[in-house]
């Protein structure tokens, strides 16, 4: 006897009654996408592990702990994406899309992590990234974030706080890596054994840390902004000042540093506190030395990724939308009416109205309940039809909503004038 057949853990399904939400919140984040100018890019789920080992750092819990990696036939160790930007790094230096041009990209994807899951928090997850190449300023960060809050605006999503912070150039991070190594070695008793094993691999990792108890340790740790270059310090107040002329409201975090190594100057996050833990719900920065570091020019580039599945759970958690169906149209058709009548009128009404959403019941059934299935389809109308009315082409369209309306009768090209209207 076979044992029942289930879907693996941290894995989902979206099932009719949700698919609507994904839906429109995949509408309304990608023609706001759009809107600001960004084209879409599609990459694979699978690469080379080496891509986002040297990519996303060695020492991060990314490729420690949470890569789904396995090696093919040939022995060539390929990983599932965890994230989206090195794969948009590798596709647009293979493709040489930045050979001359600045880019702004997107991508809508899920994206897969060996993690624990828990809410807000699955091995597969669906991602929505912009990533932006060849702008040096701080004028296309504070686009990034203006065009998020345009998002979070057409969404209805409030509650919804952005905080900032700089890591600076290269340089910068270097040499607060030392003081913080210095200072972190003065507490080693007090680290647990991931802040132990990061201490001089990295060290700004361990500010990041969710272990109540190095908090203390973590808050009287010294601070990055003290040690930025005069040049680190003019990008931030630069996109300070422009967030300022918009009217956008921000924190700086001085401990905000972000998962993943690649990340240089501005780093920002969008944190709801109505997702308890899980709380942050887009996230990105400046990445201007990783097109270098995967073998091309050197290239400012920058960009964000928001997580589809905790929005869609704000969503549905708040009651933020009211469902309306997509069927406008519902054939309902007496027992004694051809099937093969039907069906041909109905093929006839599609290929005039392509964009017309009509449906009808298949089988027999009465008409009390083929009205209860066009109730609960949402159907604006319903066209009745008999045997009658198919011979003579005039046609009942009863409104299921509307009282004011009633049921009229319609020649097919009335009926054709009154439905393209819809």
């Amino acid at each position: 006897m076979s044992s029942k057949v289930t879907r693996l853990r941290g894995m989902y399904d979206v099932t009719p009654d949700q698919v609507w939400v994904w839906q429109k919140l995949e509408d309304i984040v990608t023609s706001a996408l759009n809107q600001y100018g960004y084209k879409e890019i599609r990459f694979p789920i699978l690469e080379k592990t080496t891509l986002f080992h040297s990519a996303i750092g060695e020492v991060t819990d990314v490729v420690e702990k949470e890569m789904f990696t396995f090696k093919t036939r040939k022995g060539e160790s390929i990983s599932m994406r965890p994230e989206g930007t090195a794969s948009t790094v590798r596709a647009v230096l293979q493709n040489g899309l930045i050979f001359n041009d600045p880019q702004k990209l997107w991508y809508n994807c899920p994206m897969f992590r060996y993690e624990k899951p828990q809410k807000g928090r699955n091995r597969q997850f669906s991602q929505v990234g912009a990533e932006v190449f060849g702008f040096e300023g701080p004028d296309v960060d504070a686009e990034l974030l203006l065009l998020t809050k345009k998002i979070w605006d057409r969404l209805g999503i409030k509650n919804v706080r952005l905080e900032i912070n700089s890591l600076g150039t290269a340089d910068c991070r270097a040499a607060y890596r030392n003081v913080l190594v210095a200072y972190f070695e003065k507490h080693f008793d007090v680290l647990d054994k991931d802040a132990k094993n990061r201490l001089h691999s990295n060290p700004m990792r361990i500010l990041d840390s969710k272990n109540p108890a190095l908090k203390t340790v973590i808050a009287e740790a010294p601070l990055i902004k003290d040690y930025l270059s005069e040049a680190s310090q003019q990008h931030f107040k630069g996109l300070c000042d422009i967030l300022d002329a918009c009217g956008l409201a921000y924190e700086v975090n001085p401990k905000l540093v972000r998962g993943l190594d690649y990340y240089t100057h501005n780093v920002f996050e969008w944190i709801t506190e109505e997702l308890g833990s899980q709380g942050t719900i887009c996230a990105g920065g400046r990445y201007d030395r990783l097109v270098e570091m995967q073998g091309g020019k050197p290239t400012p580039a920058t960009g964000f990724a928001m997580g589809l599945d905790r929005l869609v759970e704000l969503i549905l958690d708040h009651d933020l939308w009211e469902f309306k169906s997509n069927t406008q149209i519902y054939l309902i058709k007496d027992k004694c009416t051809s099937d093969a009548k039907v069906m041909a009128l109905a093929e006839q009404i599609r290929a005039v109205l392509p964009e017309l959403y009509m449906t009808m019941n298949m089988g027999q059934a009465s008409f009390k309940s083929q009205f209860k299935k066009a109730d609960k389809s949402g159907a604006q109308f319903a066209i009745i039809l008999g045997e009658e009315e198919l011979e003579q082409g005039v046609y009942s369209l009863k409104a299921l909503h509307d009282r004011n309306f009633g049921q009229k009768r319609f020649s097919f090209d009335e009926l054709i004038d009154f439905l393209s209207q819809l």
